[in-house]
């Protein structure tokens, strides 16, 4: 076993026989070697570093992009909603202004005067804002809604159990959820007293019919 003699560099391996001058060909060759390696490693790491900001760019840019399409998602739909939103705006203006004409061709069809060429007219107008979306609402016997009627007339009847519609003074008109105009209607409210009439009604026969049972 061969040991390393301490204070003595190692010497490359020169072959017997060989000249002097291959001797320091053999001493240059080793020097390059242990000079040219340190190079490689600073190099790779190098490499390494410069990768790693790439892949850090790349991230970035990444987040960036992903964040712009979502923000431009966000736009379009906004801009689709506020198209949406003008369109029934304008349509419910449009709307709003036949709507003394839609109620003459009510009053028209029912006194019987709707005919001849203006019954063509008004059934056309009709169909026209029918197209458009318009609803017309409000029948007699409904119950009464303060979202979706004005109560012009006010009286009290014995055969209703809630406040009801019992008249429609001019039908209401919506596109879609929106109300244009409430159906202006008169409603009738239970008589005073009349629902616990009914309720002792109720008891008296009740009572009898247990004594009757008994």
């Amino acid at each position: 076993m061969t040991e390393e003699t301490p204070g003595f560099e190692e010497k490359p391996d020169v072959p017997s026989g060989a000249t002097p001058d291959d001797a320091a060909e053999a001493v240059e060759n080793s020097t390059e070697e242990d000079s040219t390696a340190p190079a490689g490693d600073a190099t790779d790491v190098a490499l390494l570093a410069q990768l790693d900001q790439a892949r850090t760019a790349l991230t970035e840019r990444t987040g960036d992009l992903q964040r712009l399409q979502a923000e431009y998602q966000n736009y379009r739909r906004r801009v689709e909603r506020d198209r949406v939103t003008v369109k029934e705006i304008a349509v419910a203006s449009l709307l709003s202004e036949l709507l003394p004409v839609l109620d003459d061709v009510g009053r028209a069809r029912d006194h019987g005067e709707l005919v001849g060429g203006f019954k063509s007219v008004a059934e056309s107008l009709e169909t026209v804002v029918a197209k458009m979306g318009l609803q017309q609402f409000g029948k007699e016997g409904e119950p009464f809604d303060p979202t979706i009627h004005e109560a012009l007339m006010h009286s009290y009847a014995p055969d209703v159990t809630e406040t009801t519609c019992v008249a429609i003074l001019q039908p209401g008109y919506r596109i879609g959820e929106r109300t244009i105009r409430p159906a202006r209607v008169a409603v009738a409210e239970p008589q005073p007293g009349a629902q616990g009439k009914a309720e002792d009604s109720e008891d008296a026969k009740s009572d009898k019919s247990e004594k009757d049972s008994e």
